[in-house]
């Protein structure tokens, strides 16, 4: 309960909530390390690190107990990815609402498309939601809901309809219980100001390359930002880097650059 109502007071006080997206437990300990209130969880990153591909190829059970790996290894509020919900269906959505809790997160991630990237329809979406809620209402806990709208996802809209569909969603999805509202796929200064001003909840924007930097998004009004599977996808750049460097170079230049000392990582892990 305390580690719900301490997350949800990070998406509406205080500075912008920046929450690195951990795929295991290591990853998780690393980022307390360096000072994060809370952290999120990337399904598509744990789903490499289990050598599947994103997109629910990790079963619910699979997905949950890594998150409980994690959670039992920190003592931040934690906020799971879990994707579409594991299920089309409000009732499917529920389930994985007390699986969250069950495995000791306190916060929640849920998209509105399907496999194939395509919107579900706009009733089911909304409801979706609100089943997330319901179950959380019922287990007695403040489940912070992240409900994510993929309306700007390549492919799903028509690029005039996207804006336009991302605030309908972002709205219905506060009013049927969402805390927040996560619009991915989206970089540029100026649509991220009016999704500010449009969508009447705290506003989740991913932090990428072709983003503004943390200091500009917070100056926009954004209340949260996640990185999702980058920072696990830059981990397995590092070590294609060094495969690469042994099979074809034969030296260790990446091993010295890199890597944390055994020592300090007996220490923070003890």
């Amino acid at each position: 309960m305390d580690k719900a109502v301490t997350l949800g007071k990070l998406h509406t006080t205080g500075p912008m909530l920046v929450l690195p997206n951990a795929w295991d437990a290591g990853s998780a300990r690393i980022f307390v390390e360096a000072g994060f209130p809370a952290l999120a969880t990337t399904s598509a990153g744990i789903a490499f690190s289990l050598g599947y591909a994103d997109g629910e190829r990790v079963s619910r059970a699979e997905m949950l107990a890594a998150v409980a790996r994690i959670t039992q290894r920190v003592s931040v509020p934690v906020t799971a990815d879990m994707e579409a919900g594991f299920g089309a269906t409000p009732d499917a959505v529920a389930e994985t609402a007390r699986g969250v809790l069950a495995a000791g997160a306190v916060g929640m991630n849920l998209e509105d498309s399907e496999e194939d990237d395509q919107l579900f329809d706009f009733d089911r979406s909304v409801a979706r939601v609100q089943a997330a809620r319901e179950a959380a209402t019922a287990a007695g806990v403040p489940l912070v809901l992240n409900a994510r709208t993929d309306a700007f996802h390549p492919g799903a809209l028509p690029p005039d309809r996207q804006f336009a569909e991302a605030v309908r969603r972002g709205n219905a999805y506060r009013a049927a219980g969402a805390d927040c509202v996560f619009v991915p796929f989206v970089g540029d200064s100026g649509t991220i100001e009016r999704l500010v001003k449009e969508i009447d909840a705290p506003l989740n924007i991913l932090g990428a390359p072709d983003a503004p930097n943390l200091t500009a998004l917070e100056a926009l009004g954004v209340r949260r930002v996640t990185f999702g599977s980058a920072p696990m996808r830059a981990t397995l750049g590092l070590v294609r880097r060094m495969a690469r460097e042994w099979k074809e170079k034969g030296t260790y230049g990446t091993l010295g650059a890199y890597g944390i000392p055994f020592k300090e990582l007996q220490q923070l892990f003890a």
